[in-house]
């Protein structure tokens, strides 16, 4: 251990206020000191993130690896889809939201009040209260955010016809999880998914990665050519990235969703608790 971790050591038994399990995780901290979350920073002030870096002493910082930008009505308009022919339209994620009613807007559609809403969470369900009356619209969402959920609840509405809202890069999970279902649907193109390129001089010096999506990965590869794992940890959500991770030749540490462990941040959680009990040993 380095020196100067040894005087924070001291410091820290010094003071009465301290338990030893705040001391183990302490020490043990100083080995992951800072965590990079390829993802928005969540807004507010509460997230499970927020507590892990309580917690167990780490800095974790939000920096997305990718980025979304607009398509135009004009570029819209080349896919010869009318909204208003649609009676449902299907979100798996905010993005998708913003773009769908900004699109609306350019092209001067008014969504009728009996249009429906099938959202993959119920986070992203929420976020409709920003364009929409919530309560008097017809909004349904899967329980646990998995898109093989929310199609259980579509197959009990076959009779609607579905408009999926989607990037360029679209989720092969998830795509085939729709096609298999027995809803009738036409994507939607309504926004890029591109990388979000680090700045000469942009810092990246993280002992974990965590990452969300295979355009993560890709990104990762793109703005560091050279990049070797070594001891770093990486960490991914979905079975896409999964693969992405294992065909960049990368070690795959932390994965999420498993059976019992639905988020990335309680994947990150059960990891931490495990590498301090590895160590105190």
């Amino acid at each position: 251990m380095h020196p100067r971790n040894f005087t924070l050591i001291f410091i820290i038994c010094g003071s009465s206020n301290v338990s030893l399990s705040c001391l183990i995780y302490y020490i043990i901290a100083l080995k992951i000191k800072r965590i990079l979350v390829s993802q928005p920073q969540p807004t507010g002030d509460k997230s499970p993130y927020f507590d892990i870096s309580e917690k167990y002493n780490v800095k974790i910082d939000f920096r997305p690896f990718i980025k979304v930008e607009p398509i135009l009505a004009k570029e819209f308009r080349t896919q010869r889809i009318s909204i208003l022919d649609y009676t449902a339209v299907i979100f798996n994620a905010r993005h998708g939201i913003d773009h769908f009613f900004r699109l609306c807007e350019e092209l001067r559609v008014t969504i009728p009040e009996t249009m429906k809403y099938f959202c993959v969470s119920e986070s992203v369900a929420v976020y409709l209260q920003h364009y929409i009356h919530y309560r008097k619209r017809k909004v349904f969402f899967g329980p646990n955010g998995k898109m093989s959920e929310l199609v259980t609840i579509m197959n009990k509405h076959v009779e609607e016809k579905y408009l999926m809202i989607t990037s360029d890069v679209q989720n092969e999970e998830t795509m085939s999880v729709l096609e298999k279902s027995k809803i009738t649907f036409q994507k939607a193109i309504m926004y890029k998914t591109v990388s979000n390129d680090f700045q000469p001089g942009e810092e990246f010096d993280y002992d974990m990665l965590l990452f969300f999506s295979p355009m993560g990965i890709n990104s990762l590869i793109k703005n560091f050519p050279n990049f070797v794992q070594g001891d770093i940890q990486i960490g991914c959500f979905g079975a896409t990235t999964v693969n992405a991770v294992r065909e960049a030749g990368l070690r795959l540490d932390i994965e999420a969703p498993i059976p019992g462990v639905p988020s990335m941040a309680l994947a990150l959680e059960n990891f931490m608790k495990e590498y301090v009990k590895k160590n105190k040993k």
